[in-house]
């Protein structure tokens, strides 16, 4: 049973959303202390997140950044700010998607299920980890796990899904519009700025295995991965 973790303090909103989501059989929780968020987080240990932004105590971006420093379970933000920063903001701050209010309960659904279908789908059909291999770098896509010279680094489950198109089609152009295929399939959630928001971050993912350079902007196009590491 997949364990869903809601941060938000409208507690109406919160009955509501536990109601919907115990029909899909999912097992919920909601916060109990504002301050404590991380703490209960660990506690429960949940596949996914719902994180509101306006919050007692600290804001959504934050707790956001302290369950990220433990984990790389899918967040998705439930807000009722609509402005592109805030969808930027919860993005950079390590999020997976943004949901504004109000919303349908079923879309909601919708995208919890993808979420989980992407980060855990392996461990329900059984197949074996898969990792990809370009020039002694290697991504563990089940792991999330980034590896070059026995230097090791984390990535989010979108980070991990740029890179695996990157490096199986390294050295050739892979498109906007294919990433954005790839990456979020039916997410409603999607714009040019949110896949240069996720490009960044990858760049500073390969930056801190001291890999400059490589992930190439092609103006017009879309990305290449160049091994520019492969003498290191």
């Amino acid at each position: 049973m997949f364990k869903i973790f809601i941060i938000e303090d409208d507690k109406q909103l919160v009955n509501l959303l536990k109601e919907h989501l115990h029909k899909f059989g999912y097992d919920t929780k909601s916060v109990e202390k504002f301050d404590a968020v991380r703490g209960e987080f660990e506690k429960f240990e949940p596949h996914l997140v719902l994180l509101d932004v306006n919050l007692p105590k600290y804001d959504g971006y934050y707790w956001c950044r302290q369950i990220r420093s433990v984990s790389t379970c899918p967040i998705l933000f439930i807000s009722a700010r609509e402005g592109k920063m805030d969808q930027v903001m919860a993005l950079e701050n390590g999020a997976d998607d943004y949901i504004t209010k109000p919303f349908d309960y079923e879309i909601v659904t919708a995208k919890i299920n993808s979420h989980l279908r992407r980060a855990y789908g392996t461990y329900a059909s059984g197949n074996n980890e898969r990792t990809t291999s370009v020039e002694g770098l290697i991504l563990d896509v089940e792991r999330l796990r980034l590896t070059l010279n026995e230097q090791e680094i984390d990535l989010s489950h979108t980070e991990a899904k740029i890179l695996d198109e990157l490096m199986k089609k390294v050295e050739r152009v892979v498109s906007r519009d294919r990433l954005l295929e790839k990456i979020w399939d039916d997410q409603a959630f999607v714009d040019d700025n949110t896949l240069n928001v996720y490009v960044t971050r990858v760049r500073k993912k390969l930056a801190a295995l001291s890999i400059d350079d490589a992930l190439q902007t092609i103006r017009g196009q879309g990305y290449r991965l160049a091994p520019n590491w492969r003498h290191m």
